[in-house]
């Protein structure tokens, strides 16, 4: 490797390569969840034979694969996690498994079949999931005790560039596939991550490289203190698990109940996949709503600590699954309400995706030991595998043979309520006993 920067310099100012990150990882989300938006529509009404003939999916059977892909999105983190912490180092890995990511958008660009769906969404899993823990872990990486203070700051703005990247695409991408069809709107994804890799590159000599642990980080993943850390994580991220697997239906069940919905805004009738984009955009807005205003004055009340936040999000998601439940009653009876309720779901939703999601990020780096970064991130990643798998499962199961569904309408929306109340009511219990630990790298002398 050339001679590289390996250890944070003891400067306050923000690191150099921030930007860098930041840029690349608004790309890369525009790519991803531009592909992921159009996805259930995609399956349930463009899909083909191999002779051309169309060949969409049932509902029930759509939401289940979606949801298949999203859990191996998340699962294959500790795959790259192990070969960027153990072998390679976090660049090398985010460049090489960017190019695999690069080759899953062509392949659904050029092939609009199932085995082109499955090619393409399988080299996407693969590439999208392996630098996940890798990109979120090399921001923190830039970081030592000097300008620890920034870190926070540096989490929300990628958590920004996230929702910014995923805003446009989830606008863009599903105008493509009406106006231009499938193929040109799985391409434009994939150009975005070829401008993500690229973009990535560029900063290459303003980045702190943290060398690959091999046998070290072998032997802290496995000492008394690596463990120990990785279990009380676990716990928590099991009841994380489950927030994952109501949010991510926003790109399946909720789209579906949107095209029941009368979508008219301001005299514009909205796609129902294009509704997904409110959810970024609020997370723009509500971001440093939470900073300067939500999260102080809470803290006037009591003390806010990362877990109360994540805490507080959950029960937040409960009431905002609550919402499409009785939507759902409305549309079964033969309504057709408006999407502004939807749109209020979304908003209280996203509040608790703040306080969940990017909270949970920035405490699994921190409470994770040196050598572990990636490693640890990929078990935070792991937690919206388990989610997605989750609700992966209960689609196939309530699919029924002739296409029915076991858990109809409103039901299935309740069945959900229920579930993400009781964990939220669980996890209050189990964070009353959760005892952590922060570490962050070593630094070098400024200037050095």
């Amino acid at each position: 490797m050339p001679d590289y920067r390996t250890a944070p310099l003891a400067s306050p100012g923000m690191p150099p390569g921030i930007p860098y990150i930041i840029a690349n990882e608004a790309a890369e989300r525009f790519s991803f969840y531009g592909m992921r938006a159009i996805l259930i529509v995609f399956m349930t009404q463009y899909l083909v034979s191999n002779n051309g003939v169309l060949d969409v999916m049932p509902e029930d059977e759509a939401k289940g694969w979606f949801h298949l892909f999203v859990s191996a999105v998340y699962l294959t983190p500790l795959l790259g996690a192990l070969v960027a912490d153990g072998l390679l180092g976090k660049y090398r890995t985010i460049i090489l498994l960017s190019l695999v990511y690069c080759a899953g958008h062509f392949s659904l660009a050029v092939e609009d079949t199932r085995i082109g769906l499955a090619i393409g969404l399988g080299l996407i899993a693969l590439g999208a999931g392996g630098i996940k823990p890798c990109v979120s872990s090399h921001l923190g990486d830039q970081f030592g005790a000097t300008s620890q203070g920034l870190l926070g700051r540096a989490f929300a703005w990628f958590y920004f560039a996230i929702n910014l990247g995923a805003f446009v695409s989830t606008l863009a991408t599903p105008w493509l596939l009406v106006h231009y069809g499938a193929p040109v709107a799985f391409a434009v994804p994939g150009v975005l991550m070829l401008i993500a890799t690229l973009t990535f590159r560029a900063g290459r000599h303003r980045f702190v490289h943290i060398p690959p642990g091999g046998r070290h980080f072998v032997r802290e993943a496995l000492s008394r203190v690596g463990l120990g850390a990785l279990g009380r994580l676990l716990v928590l991220y099991l009841f994380v698990a489950v927030f994952w697997a109501l949010f991510d239906q926003t790109a399946s069940s909720w789209v579906l109940q949107a095209q029941h919905m009368d979508r008219v805004i301001a005299g514009v009738e909205v796609l129902p996949a294009q509704i997904q984009a409110a959810n970024p955009l609020l997370v723009m807005l509500l971001i440093p709503l939470f900073a300067y205003r939500v999260y102080p004055a809470i803290d006037r009340v009591f003390p806010l600590t990362p877990l109360r936040k994540i805490g507080i999000g959950l029960f937040l998601t409960a009431a905002a699954f609550a919402i499409p439940t009785l939507v759902q009653l409305s549309i079964d009876n033969g309504g057709t309400p408006s999407i502004g309720w939807q749109l209020l779901a979304y908003l209280v939703l996203t509040a608790g995706e703040v306080m969940v999601s990017i909270t949970c990020l920035e405490f699994s780096y921190t409470q994770a030991p040196r050598a572990m970064k990636s490693f640890v991130m990929a078990f935070f990643m792991l937690s919206i595998s388990l989610g997605n798998l989750f609700t992966s499962a209960v689609n196939f199961f309530i699919n029924n043979p002739d296409g029915s569904s076991r858990l109809a309408g409103a039901d299935y929306f309740l069945f959900f309520t229920l579930l993400m109340l009781i964990t939220a009511i669980l996890y209050v219990v189990m964070a009353r006993f959760y005892r952590g630990r922060t570490w962050l790298h070593e630094e070098h002398p400024a200037g050095a």
